[in-house]
């Protein structure tokens, strides 16, 4: 059988690069990588450019841990948000996702991840101790636990549930209107606004 012809180091490389994107395996990212090369240089820069830019220019919110241009984020500056109640979710396309129900109108925290003790994240690495610090500030008296219904979400959350209720929180989780073992990115939006108007006390 032929040996497959060997791929030049910059094309290699590039491809390794989009691997790294998830669900892409090394088929798929050949086949981006030769699509942008053979048809789409223009985009192959815009790409490279963005990509460029977002890296640099991109910082986390010092109040919600989202992602932002500058130190405080545009919904944590809003002065029409509800700063009495707070939402914690996993990632910011949860936040997203729970942004388009438009039936939130709190304030926010991601922890850019989740309980995974197999894999070395613990609440070291997610940096428990900010979102304690934020949502004990005197203002918050509601903290909604918005972590996806997988294994870990739960997880995550029964533990945050647990510190957050030992400092006289009010804690509630999203109502069961959520598939069980779902990732909120991926959920309808009249669901989550469902969830967030029926959720209950953990």
């Amino acid at each position: 059988m032929d040996e497959p012809l060997p791929e030049p180091e910059p094309l290699k490389t590039l491809i390794d690069a989009l691997r790294r994107l998830p669900g892409v395996g090394v088929r798929s990212a050949r086949r981006m990588a030769y699509h942008l090369l053979q048809h789409d240089l223009a985009g192959a820069e815009q790409l490279s450019r963005a990509l460029s830019n977002a890296v640099q220019g991109l910082r986390h919110c010092s109040r919600c841990n989202g992602f932002a241009e500058d130190d405080i984020c545009a919904t944590c500056a809003n002065p029409k948000r509800d700063p009495a109640v707070l939402c914690v979710v996993e990632t910011p396309a949860d936040q997203n996702m729970i942004e388009s129900s438009h039936g939130y109108r709190g304030l926010y925290y991601v922890l850019m991840g989740r309980l995974a003790p197999l894999e070395g994240v613990g609440p070291n690495e997610l940096q428990f101790d900010r979102l304690i610090s934020r949502a004990t500030d005197g203002v918050v008296q509601e903290v909604i636990l918005a972590t996806n219904f997988t294994a870990e979400g739960e997880t995550t959350a029964h533990y945050l549930s647990e510190l957050l209720r030992s400092r006289g929180l009010s804690v509630t989780r999203l109502a069961r209107g959520v598939p069980a073992g779902s990732e909120l990115e991926y959920v309808d939006a009249g669901t989550i606004a469902w969830a967030l108007m029926e959720r209950r006390s953990t």
